[in-house]
């Protein structure tokens, strides 16, 4: 099968399959620029089921890069929740500022000038540019990578195969609807070649596909073992007043959760939890009494295990005090809503 007659099946598999998203413009519509950046930088690390439930509400808070430059930080971050990973969303508000103060507001239509923008590396530039503009060039994502290590039988553990895989997936990019093609791509990975149990008998490319003649489909692509993430462990604090408002803090706006709020803490740290020296970082003092459990929560690097100490006050200390009510007016990350969750308040409920 010759990489045109490759597109050709795959766009008459996608007309008949494509997935109605809410970022994707309907057939015969131009796609929003706007809109394929928001969704493409959702969509890193973050499921497409995730992604559909908040990019409308998003995008009703920011109809337009204008309007998200214009924003507060923590008015984007606040926006960002239940999406993770929110260095993300201050690289976006970057971007959108940066477009508007040196592109007047406009996307740049070239990859070397989007790469140049905060948070747009090579993969998020292609997807702009054939998405956004058309233009032949096929972006790989992890849909895209399985597809391809299948169809071709690559050997090679990811992520040492991507350059391989950049290579045949250029080979594809299409002077034909390359916008179309490139989702189309993207869509037969998420729904047909899926990590389990694939869809071999309905695939467009199943005739030419090495894995599927060698009965390996299952077992590409191949991975080089990931090193174990190291367990952190710390303490939080949930103190309230008389009126039952709690104490929070905002994070230092760089690093890790940057500019999100959060409960007071002692510092994380390896090794099993101190007690004694985390309560010497309570932020009154009070008759603290902890959870019989921890929260665990993984990010990319480390997992997290916070244990929770509860005590109430009634000479409160200076500091960002929220009523249980308006705890959806916070920007919480996951963990922190993991940490009220288990003291018995429903953040997530509240911000619906």
């Amino acid at each position: 099968m010759t990489p045109a007659e490759a597109i050709e099946r795959l766009l008459d598999w996608y007309d008949a399959h494509r997935r109605p998203l809410p970022w994707r413009a309907a057939p015969g519509q131009r796609p929003q620029p706007y809109h394929v950046l928001l969704s493409e930088v959702m969509l890193q690390q973050t499921t497409a089921a995730t992604v559909a439930g908040r990019f409308e509400a998003f995008l009703a808070r920011f109809p337009d890069l204008r309007a998200l430059a214009a924003a507060e930080q923590a008015d984007v971050l606040h926006a960002w929740q239940g999406l993770g990973y929110y260095r993300r969303a201050r690289a976006l508000h970057a971007c959108a500022r940066t477009v508007v103060e040196r592109c007047g507001g406009t996307l740049p239509r070239t990859e070397s000038g989007l790469r140049a923008l905060p948070g747009i590396g090579a993969y998020t530039a292609r997807a702009i540019l054939a998405i956004a503009f058309d233009r032949p060039t096929m972006p790989v994502d992890a849909n895209v990578a399985r597809v391809l290590a299948r169809r071709h039988g690559i050997e090679t553990p990811l992520p040492a195969a991507m350059r391989e895989l950049q290579t045949l997936a250029d080979a594809l990019a299409s002077l034909r609807r390359p916008g179309d093609a490139a989702q189309a791509l993207m869509d037969l990975g998420a729904t047909v070649c899926r990590p389990r149990q694939p869809r071999c008998d309905v695939c467009p490319w199943r005739s030419a596909c090495v894995a599927h003649a060698a009965g390996s489909a299952e077992r590409l692509p191949r991975r080089a073992p990931r090193p174990a993430r190291p367990v952190l462990r710390g303490l939080a604090f949930l103190l309230t007043r008389h009126d039952g408002a709690i104490l929070f803090r905002r994070r230092p706006e760089n690093g890790l959760l940057g500019g999100l709020h959060e409960l007071p803490g002692s510092p994380w740290q390896a090794g099993p939890l101190r007690v004694p020296a985390s309560l010497a970082h309570a932020p009154a003092v009070a008759d603290w009494r902890l959870a019989p459990r921890p929260v665990i929560h993984g990010f990319t690097h480390f997992v997290l295990e916070l244990s929770l100490a509860q005590a109430s006050t009634a000479r409160p200390p200076r500091g960002l005090w929220c009523a249980p009510h308006r705890l959806h007016e916070l920007a919480l990350p996951t963990v922190m809503r993991k940490l009220l969750r288990l003291a018995g308040l429903h953040p997530a409920a509240a911000n619906r």
